[in-house]
């Protein structure tokens, strides 16, 4: 069991990727706590996950309100004793639009999202990761330095800046032995919903790849696991690119 007496917290668990990465965690034997806006979500994975056997808990917590963030990240610790792996992948406002005519207002409000609730959540775990001297901030998405498609709006420009936060956190958290990692990814397809509007865009994900076939939300799991795990105690301050070779390093 790779994450044995670890505890592993999740911003956006009951999303297909947060409740991958929980599922992943629990499997390897992770007690984990699940945050979110929805309860319902929230309690089907963290239902599924007992159901295999696994250790689940979950909070309702907005992942940009500070107190709420440090007092539910605080009690977790008194419980277990230790914050372990922290995670956030709460939805980002993707706006769509060429910067040409992004409307100023509403670019700074998802920028703004996505700082603050990185920050936030970074935070509340490496106040008890730099105490203990260990422990693992992992996070989603990763960027792309060579895209060359226009359009993407906020999603392109928020991923760098995680990943400028991401380059910053693990330079300051190193000397305490604390891990901070992207997962890049192509593309997720089977996290998108099975309807036939999405059949198109999961093709071009697929297409996109050199495999000729796409990362699975089972895959995000078990790489997450190796990733928050001592098998990967030599791995920081980088993206680990997952998406079959449709990124190219």
């Amino acid at each position: 069991m790779l994450l044995e007496n670890k505890t592993a917290v999740v911003y956006g668990g009951g999303g297909a990727i947060g409740g991958a990465m929980a599922r992943g965690f629990a499997a390897e034997g992770a007690r984990v706590f699940l945050a979110g806006r929805t309860p319902g979500k929230l309690d089907t994975v963290a239902a599924d996950i007992r159901r295999q056997g696994g250790l689940a808990e979950t909070a309702i917590v907005d992942a940009l309100d500070e107190s709420a963030v440090n007092g539910w990240v605080d009690s977790i610790a008194a419980q277990t004793g230790s914050i372990d792996v922290s995670v956030n992948v709460i939805s980002q406002d993707a706006l769509f639009v060429p910067l040409l005519d992004m409307p100023v207002a509403d670019f700074g409000r998802a920028m703004d999202k996505v700082a603050r609730s990185f920050l936030l959540t970074a935070q509340a775990a490496a106040r008890h990761m730099v105490k203990q001297g260990s422990g693992v901030i992992l996070h989603f998405g990763g960027s792309d330095p060579a895209n060359s498609s226009p359009g993407l709006g906020t999603v392109q420009v928020g991923c760098d800046l995680i990943e400028a936060m991401r380059r910053q956190w693990a330079c300051e958290l190193g000397p305490h032995s604390v891990r901070v990692v992207s997962m890049r990814t192509g593309g997720i397809p089977d996290s998108l919903p099975d309807l036939p509007e999405t059949a198109p865009y999961k093709q071009k994900m697929v297409d996109a790849t050199l495999l000729k076939r796409a990362a699975t939300l089972d895959d995000v799991g078990r790489v997450a696991a190796f990733l928050a795990s001592e098998h990967a105690r030599s791995i920081t301050s980088t993206q680990v690119n997952i998406s079959c070779g449709a990124l190219v390093d």
